[in-house]
């Protein structure tokens, strides 16, 4: 997510778009003019798990946001928490969001994704248990591998990736 910051937090001057040269040369970003303050706009760790439940034969899990419009349906995701592990994270947020039991994440990988200005760390977990959603979710549907479509963005190349390393051919939301 961009943030948009109007005034340094430091003195409140009004920040301007202004060019300094950095380690990797000139870069322009949101800075103070005033006590040198910059706003860094880094990307933003977020976790995503691909859940296999254990116990509803090797189903997969997928919810739909409550925030979210139509019927899009994705993997469960989640911002890592100061003084944790990512692993030590996906475990929590997968617990957090749909109360299951979460046997040892294993990474899948990392992904790119830059209309949300994140960068998403994506586990596969497998899980046992009552799905017990939270109010951020909406419902939830189960899917065998074989018939999950994947997206293309962020966590749905995390899933066709997973996919493929399964040794199925993912399908794609926009292919016929």
């Amino acid at each position: 997510m961009n943030h948009r910051y109007n005034y340094c937090p430091n003195c409140a001057t009004p920040l301007r778009l202004l060019t300094q040269v950095e380690d990797g040369g000139p870069k322009e970003r949101l800075r103070c003019p005033a006590c040198g303050w910059t706003h860094w706009n880094n990307p933003t760790p977020v976790l995503a798990a691909i859940i296999e439940m254990i116990d509803r034969d090797g189903q997969v899990l997928l919810a739909r946001n409550a925030a979210w419009q139509g019927r899009m349906f994705a993997l469960i995701t989640g911002f890592m928490e100061a003084n944790e592990t990512a692993g030590e994270g996906i475990i929590r947020e997968v617990q957090e969001e749909t109360g299951l039991r979460v046997e040892t994440p294993v990474l899948v990988g990392v992904y790119d994704f830059q209309r949300m200005n994140q960068l998403i760390v994506a586990y596969h977990v497998q899980a046992r248990g009552e799905i017990v959603l939270s109010p951020e979710l909406a419902e939830y549907k189960l899917f065998r591998p074989e018939d999950l479509r994947c997206w293309r963005a962020g966590t749905g190349y995390a899933l066709a990736d997973w996919l493929t390393a399964r040794g199925i051919t993912p399908n794609w939301m926009d292919s016929a």
